[in-house]
């Protein structure tokens, strides 16, 4: 097949993020099986027009500001004489709506999570106003297409913004395990350390580990905290942790290399992810492919990446009182964080990027393959 992936961001792009990770794995995975995958994103600033990225070939048009409204012209003019058998628009920041210009060629959705009425907590009224409005055509525009999508979770959110749920798979990501490994005992503890892997945005809740970690210091004086990624969210990150009294207690390490954070993974007491929604949490099973227990809000997509007093613990989101207390009990209680530890480890062995390459390429087959479709 001839596959074209429409994203905002490739992996390479300063702010890509998981959903750029999962497709890349994913899709490298079906090029490698003997398919063809173009991928459309935006140009960032002094990045070439084209590249390869593990057998994908990249194209990069137009800058991110306007590529929701750029993706289908250019498609219009440009790639629609490839002839293409199907394309996986992925929608993790607003729709493209590609059904709208291609009515031959099947569109698919890959969906980590859509935002709904979470957008109001991390931008501001006008443009979370705007995203708001834009998902909501999504079951109209797309009412032909199938839909893949991270958890349990955000398939019971798409069908019930009116996407027929029998149009919906969920499709879990992998791991990769090679990289992701754990010692066969934990490394020897130096300091009580915290750790937190991801974007650093306003609606993530990193704050919540800010003030948590500041009530544990009375128990765990030399409490760490390591927050690993980059983000527009930082310096008010750094300014919380001033205003807490936490600046010696505070290390942020912007974005490090797949060895460095595994390793941090690896040392790390506990992994803390405060978010009020998540299309799965891949950084979550990432560290418990490491050996390393999370703490996390009981939402959306974090609820099914940890299994609550199996692989860590889940606090309800906002509650500070339950998310320093349970990264407490992990602190001070050794068998428990080895109980923990071992069910990390054996949860995180079942998700591999091979079966979600396979689920993935069958659902486009199924999409190409439909009849149901204006084709």
């Amino acid at each position: 097949m001839k596959i074209l992936v429409v994203e905002f961001r490739d992996p390479a792009h300063p702010q890509a993020g998981g959903a750029e990770a999962v497709l890349v794995e994913v899709f490298s995975r079906i090029v490698a099986a003997g398919h063809s995958v173009d991928y459309l994103c935006c140009r960032p600033p002094g990045f070439p027009a084209e590249a390869a990225v593990r057998g994908i070939r990249i194209l990069r048009r137009a800058p991110q500001a306007v590529f929701n409204y750029a993706a289908p012209w250019v498609y219009a003019r440009e790639l629609r004489r490839n002839g293409y058998d199907v394309i996986a628009e992925g929608i993790d920041k607003i729709p493209f709506f590609l059904p709208l210009v291609e009515r031959r060629v099947p569109v698919a959705c890959i969906v980590p999570h859509l935002f709904g009425e979470a957008i109001f907590r991390e931008a501001s009224w006008p443009v979370a106003s705007y995203v708001w409005l834009m998902e909501r055509p999504i079951p109209a525009v797309y009412r032909r297409s199938l839909f893949s999508v991270l958890s349990e979770t955000t398939r019971d959110d798409v069908a019930g913004r009116g996407v027929d749920p029998g149009r919906i798979r969920v499709i879990h990501p992998g791991l990769d395990l090679a990289a992701h490994t754990a010692p066969a005992a934990k490394p020897p503890r130096v300091r009580p350390t915290v750790l937190y892997v991801g974007r650093l945005k306003r609606y993530k809740g990193i704050e919540l580990v800010l003030e948590a970690v500041a009530r544990l210091r009375g128990r765990f004086a030399d409490i760490r905290f390591d927050v690993v990624g980059v983000g527009d969210h930082l310096a008010a990150l750094r300014r919380r942790a001033a205003d807490l009294g936490l600046a010696d207690a505070v290390t942020f390490a912007g974005r490090v290399s797949t060895e460095e954070k595994v390793a941090r993974m690896q040392a790390a007491d506990v992994l803390v992810y405060t978010s009020p929604k998540e299309g799965w949490g891949l950084s979550v099973l990432e560290a418990n492919a490491c050996g390393t227990v999370v703490v996390a809000s009981d939402s959306p997509g974090l609820r099914e990446a940890v299994v609550d007093g199996t692989t860590g613990f889940l606090v309800p989101h906002g509650d500070v009182d339950a998310l320093s207390e349970r990264i407490g009990r992990i602190l001070s209680d050794d068998a428990l964080h080895a109980r923990l530890r071992a069910g990390a480890l054996e949860w995180a062995s079942r998700f591999t990027w091979d079966r979600a390459a396979a689920e993935t390429l069958a659902l486009l087959q199924e999409a190409a393959g439909a009849k149901g479709g204006e084709r």
